[in-house]
Order: C-alpha cells, then structure tokens, then sequence
C-alpha cells in the first residue's frame, strides 16, 4: 500500500509540473522517465547495497570528529558561548545553546576542507563525473549539465561559477535548469552542517543527505525540462557542447585552505544575516497576521498558512495524513524562512511525532535552497554574473522556488519507496 500510495504521489507532482509547463506539446518524456530511472538507480544503490553504506558510515564518523574538532576551536575563542565551560553555575542547560558560536563555525572548518579539495582536483572530477551521467542519460551535457552536478557539492552560485563563460549564450530552458538545480540541492558546508543537527534522530544524517543531493540533481533536471522544454534544436546544441570545469588558481594547499576559510566567513556572515533578517521580517508579517481571527484556536501566521497548502504535497510524498499534518509546518517553514530552521524542527519535538520513515523522508524533502531568502542571493549572484540577463533571470525567479521544492520532493517520494 506504502508502494501505490508514494507512486501515486510521484506521479501527482509531475502532473503539478506539466500543468506549470509553458510548453507542454514540447516536453521530452523519455528524458523526464530516464531521469525517474536515474534517481531510483542512484537511490538503491546509495540506501541498499552494503559497500556503499559502508563508505557513508565511515563519511558520517568524518562528520562527528569534525563537529567534535569544531567545538574544540569555538570553545577556545568564544569560551562558555562557542560551548566551553562557563564561569559560573548554569541554572538552565537547556538554554545554554548559542547557534551563531557553536553550530554555525562548521562551515568555515568544512570551507577550507572544500577548498583543498577543490586544489587537489577531487572536487572537479566528481563533478565532472555526475555531469557526464547526467548527459549520457538524459541528453543535456554541456554547460546546464556541468552547472547542475556542481551543485550537489557547492552552492546555487558558486556551481553557475563552473560555466561562467557560457552563461551569457545560454537558452532561457538551460537557463532555468541552471536555477532550478541551484533551489533543489544544498551546498556541501550546509550539508555537514545539519547533519550535526540530525545526529541521533536519523540514521547515518551525512549519508543520507548527501544522497540526497545525488538525488535531487536528476530530479531538478526532470522538473525543468518539463515546466520550460527547450526545442529539439537547443537540446541538440546543449548536449554538444563540451565544458570543463575550471582548474583551480591557488598555488599550494596552504592558499586553497585560507582561501576556503576566508570564503567560509562570507558565507557564515551571510547566513547569519538572511537567518536574523527573515525571522524579524517573517515576525512583523505574523504580527499584522495576528490581527485576524485564528484557526482552531491557533493565530495566524504566514510560515503556518504556507504550511497548510504543503499538507498535501506531504501526503504525497507516501506519508499517512496524521503525519503530512505535521510535516507540511515544516516544509512551510523551509519556504518562508530556510532549511536551516526547518532542520531544526525535525531535530526537535516535532521531528519526534513523526515515524522514522517519515523522518527519513522529510531529512530529503528539506535538503533544499528553495526559499525566499536564498531565491534572492542566487538572482543577485547570477545577475552579478550576466547583469544583460537581469530580466530574464528575475522572471525565472520565483518558478525556480516551484520548480525547486518540487524536486525535492520527488526525491523524498523516490526514498520513502526503499525505506
């Protein structure tokens, strides 16, 4: 039953993307069913075989020496607030945990571990690696390929970086997948960074997000080419064109690593920033909202009222109903504010009502960029990129947070089928 009902769902979103397609006589259905295929290869083998679950545990105990090493710098410079000892008697524990000094530092340990990757190559060849599946299976190559397969291990607008010289020639289709790729996965730092978050409430967190991000990326690409089909002639172009990723500029290991952290900084500040600013914004909203007469006894508010239309896209995922109720707050609160807050719901009470298979399913569903505030930073960042496409990138905008959160889910459907 679990089986017909995630099947029934899958094929519910993908009739939510042809119905927001803007061509809907030009969508490529053997490309859209070898990317469905794809995503339930790439699952089985990453959530099934033994060997391959092997090499994710062993990523997940990389996971904890890391946040454990984390904490040994944030307790030396930030003392009882980075989690050392504090110089007086704590009444409340439970209040004692300060997210800016004592989760948020992983990403700048993860930053400058990324950039010796990058130096040393492993980054551009798993790269270049996934963007050869993507092309061989689905027939989109060249650049929209290179760009959606970097962004299973860098940001929305680090991975457009990849293809830089391309972007300016790109056709409004590949133009799309290039954003809606960058909404349906995470970067490699947030990834270890909630991992962290979901240690003890689901099993093996690194392992499974970043199969998730493995996952997300054929789905970001059959949700794209549904919603904005590119012609056979642009179809034939894209996957023609040859693109290698950059090498990298820095000279030794020691730069790469400085370069990674100090990218690190840029990034924690901006999380920092977009985390404080969406709150405060989403709390003067709810304020007005409070005005208004409650639900059930409840007051209004926007994450909770965007929370109830995902209720049933959480039901379609395979999850029974009790349970989307609860899932859908959740999957509003990712929308409105980010993944971020939303992974901490899950890590919390509410994550506790759920049943682990539906956990599972949710830990994919949130793996996501797909909300308002990062829907800003990558316009920003790719107008900075092509400032000639301004108005074309602005108007894909906000379909790349449809087309993002759709991927998404898919993907939590694809997984709540093995689990």
């Amino acid at each position: 039953m679990q089986t017909l009902h995630g099947l029934l769902g899958l094929g519910l979103m993908i009739g939510l993307a042809w119905l927001l397609s803007s061509r809907k006589r030009a969508v490529d259905w053997r490309a859209v069913v070898m990317g469905l295929v794809l995503q339930g290869v790439i699952a089985f083998a990453l959530l099934k075989l033994p060997p391959l679950q092997a090499v994710f545990l062993a990523f997940n105990d990389g996971v904890t020496a890391m946040v454990a090493a984390t904490s040994k710098g944030t307790a030396f410079v930030f003392g009882y607030l980075g989690g050392g000892a504090a110089p007086f008697e704590v009444t409340q524990p439970q209040n004692g945990f300060v997210l800016a000094f004592q989760a948020l530092p992983l990403v700048l340990v993860y930053g400058a571990l990324a950039g010796l990757l990058y130096h040393y190559g492993v980054i551009q060849l798993a790269v270049r690696g996934l963007g050869w599946v993507l092309r061989r299976t689905m027939g989109i190559g060249g650049a929209a390929g290179i760009s959606s397969a970097a962004n299973v291990f860098v940001g929305m607008v680090e991975a457009p970086l990849f293809i830089r010289p391309w972007l300016a020639r790109l056709s409004n289709p590949d133009l799309f997948l290039v954003m809606t790729a960058g909404m349906a996965t995470i970067a490699g730092n947030m990834m270890v960074l909630y991992a962290s978050f979901l240690q003890g409430r689901v099993e093996n967190p690194i392992g499974q997000l970043l199969t998730a991000s493995l996952i997300s990326a054929p789905a970001a690409v059959v949700v794209a080419l549904i919603m904005r089909p590119a012609s056979a002639e642009d179809r034939a172009a894209s996957a023609a064109e040859e693109v290698t990723p950059p090498k990298p500029e820095t000279v030794n290991g020691m730069e790469a690593m400085v370069g990674g952290a100090l990218a690190g900084v840029q990034l924690l500040i901006n999380i920092v920033a977009m985390l404080l600013v969406m709150v405060a914004l989403v709390a003067l909203v709810n304020a007005a909202l409070g005005w208004l007469p409650g639900i059930g006894g409840a007051p209004l508010t926007l994450e909770g009222l965007v929370g109830w239309g995902m209720v049933p896209l959480a039901w379609a995922m395979g999850m029974p109903w009790h349970e989307a109720v609860i899932a859908g707050p959740m999957l509003g609160t990712k929308v409105v504010l980010n993944e971020l807050v939303a992974y901490l719901d899950l890590a919390g009470p509410a994550g506790e009502a759920l049943s682990p298979r539906s956990r599972v399913m949710m830990t994919y569903a949130l793996c996501s960029f797909a909300n308002v505030g990062s829907l800003g930073i990558m316009i920003g960042g790719l107008v900075a990129m092509v400032p000639e496409r301004r108005a074309e990138i602005a108007r894909l905008g906000p379909w790349t947070l449809v087309s993002g959160t759709l991927a998404t889910l898919m993907t939590g459907a694809v997984v709540g089928l093995l689990v």
